[in-house]
């Protein structure tokens, strides 16, 4: 590599070195992922097995759960390693995978909720033709999309990045391998690169928030037009948990990726990451089960289930 040396692994900064804190941090990530694992497995198999959750909104739900766990596991685990032990290396290979699928399931999420956002204006503004609007059909067709979106997306972000001539410094600014903190890491010319990542992921993030605001004007529009309160109510708690998920999702992503590098402080990073890798997983299952009367109803049925079978 020209002004560059072969690189086989990687140093992660973490979180602190305060040793009195990474006791304290372990445990709070341990019960954060522990959370995240169990709502989001919890919440994929409450609605397999309810015969009653059979429908296109929870069809997405699972697959945003699925996702959720998936970014999740990319990153808590070898965070959680890295609070037990000083040794904070990282190999090559055992980066670029976290990137691909930190980046691959971040960017299905953010496909899945454009088109979770396509499913509430079908519900609201078109209710009569809901089922045909979204049959079984349609709904493989946009999460497959999503899917195959997100890890075309994760495949050039990582070729790009890795592409770069890496410096002699082996030290990722960082609590886990982030394409931003690994650019930082180049001492060849990466502005290129820098641009197209922000064109591409301004693009996926520009798509899918078109689609929500198209889809939510279009909503905002039709509940104005009803005349009966109760179906106002029932319009908007229908798309309350999903604004919930899309506010907190978009927000933290516009803030960490959509700047130059110059911008960027990998301190004030760090901190975003926490909440976008860690903490968003979490609270997605929490949105969509505590705020809904259906999820509530299907659990309390499966656990009265779960206690006849026990013998309770």
């Amino acid at each position: 590599m020209e002004n560059g040396t072969e690189v086989t692994d990687f140093i992660l900064v973490g979180l602190t070195n305060a040793p009195e804190l990474q006791i304290p941090l372990f445990i709070v990530f341990t019960l954060i992922y522990l959370i995240s694992v169990l709502g989001n497995l919890g919440m994929i198999t409450l609605i397999l097995l309810d015969s009653c959750l059979h429908t296109p909104m929870y069809f997405f739900i699972i697959n945003l759960s699925l996702v959720d766990f998936g970014y999740s596991s990319a990153v808590t685990p070898k965070v959680m390693a890295g609070f037990l032990r000083a040794d904070k290396v990282i190999s090559y290979n055992a980066c670029a995978t976290q990137i691909f699928f930190f980046a691959a399931f971040a960017s299905v999420e953010n496909f899945l909720l454009a088109a979770m956002a396509y499913d509430r204006h079908a519900a609201v503004c078109e209710p009569l033709h809901y089922t045909i609007t979204m049959k079984k059909s349609v709904c493989a067709h946009l999460a497959i999309g999503s899917y195959v979106c997100g890890f075309v997306n994760a495949s050039i972000h990582v070729g790009g990045t890795f592409s770069l001539s890496l410096c002699e410094s082996k030290l990722v600014h960082h609590f886990f391998c982030d394409i931003p903190a690994v650019m930082a890491l180049s001492c060849s010319d990466k502005h290129v690169r820098e641009v197209v990542l922000i064109l591409i992921s301004g693009f996926n993030v520009f798509f899918a928030l078109l689609v929500i605001f198209i889809s939510y004007l279009l909503i905002f529009i039709t509940v104005l037009k009803m005349h009966s309160a109760k179906g106002y109510q029932k319009a908007l708690s229908t798309c309350a948990s999903h604004l919930s998920a899309v506010s907190i999702f978009y927000g933290t992503i516009i803030f960490m990726y959509l700047q130059p590098s110059s911008n960027h402080s990998m301190d004030t990073d760090k901190v975003a990451s926490v909440f976008y890798a860690m903490v968003i997983p979490m609270l997605n299952p929490i949105v969509y089960s505590l705020r809904n009367k259906e999820v509530k109803s299907a659990f309390k049925k499966v656990w009265g289930k779960a206690k006849f079978s026990l013998g309770f």
